[in-house]
């Protein structure tokens, strides 16, 4: 095997452990015994979502190897799609098990601190997947799309961490520490690339 073959295994190899293995510890979680199928749908795919998002930096900046910058902007898009269709399964899930907690939750009135950073999450995310949609129909120009994109990444990046980080639940506590870490590692060092070191090294 190449060096650059080797390379790409080992690379893809470690971001699909980090994604998984959180996953897996979750679904063997004692705390799901006694739980119902659509709170366990719910939860599930709330984590799912949380892990996808380490994929969405690392394909915007190109450095996962093997993919070239199409294949890249087609993957973020699908995973993009994926976390919507993750996060909406998770509130569905928690409205159908507990509809006043998570009435309580949208209103920003329920008494659990986490919620608030889960609604701002969910919000972060329902109006990224708007300006995407629409994105050819407003007519965004490129140079606000991207400013417009960041900020929005980030702030669903940092609300959906905080709000893992405070749940004391299914994930396993080093599994999810270190998913967070990584999730908002790369999210920023992708952010500081795209937008300052890259347009930096072209004025230059």
């Amino acid at each position: 095997m190449g060096t650059k073959r080797l390379w790409t295994v080992l690379a893809w190899g470690c971001v699909l452990l980090a994604i998984a293995v959180p996953i897996g510890i979750a679904a063997r979680s004692p705390f799901l015994a006694s739980r119902d199928p659509v709170y366990i749908l719910g939860g599930m795919a709330g984590i799912a979502a949380l892990a996808l998002l380490l994929m969405q930096p690392l394909l915007a900046a190109g450095y996962l190897p093997g993919l070239s910058k199409p294949r890249e902007r087609l993957w973020h898009r699908r995973i993009g799609t994926g976390i919507v269709l993750a996060v909406a399964l998770h509130v569905i899930g928690l409205y159908l098990t507990s509809p006043p907690d998570a009435l309580d939750a949208l209103l920003l009135v329920s008494p659990t601190p986490f919620s608030v950073y889960g609604v701002i999450g969910l919000w972060s995310v329902v109006l990224t997947g708007l300006l995407v949609a629409l994105r050819s129909r407003m007519r965004i120009a490129p140079g606000t799309w991207r400013i417009v994109h960041n900020v929005l990444a980030a702030v669903v990046v940092v609300s959906s961490v905080v709000h893992a980080l405070m749940i004391e639940g299914t994930m396993g506590g080093w599994s999810k520490a270190l998913l967070c870490a990584l999730i908002l590692g790369s999210t920023g060092v992708a952010i500081l690339h795209l937008r300052v070191v890259k347009p930096l090294s072209r004025r230059r």
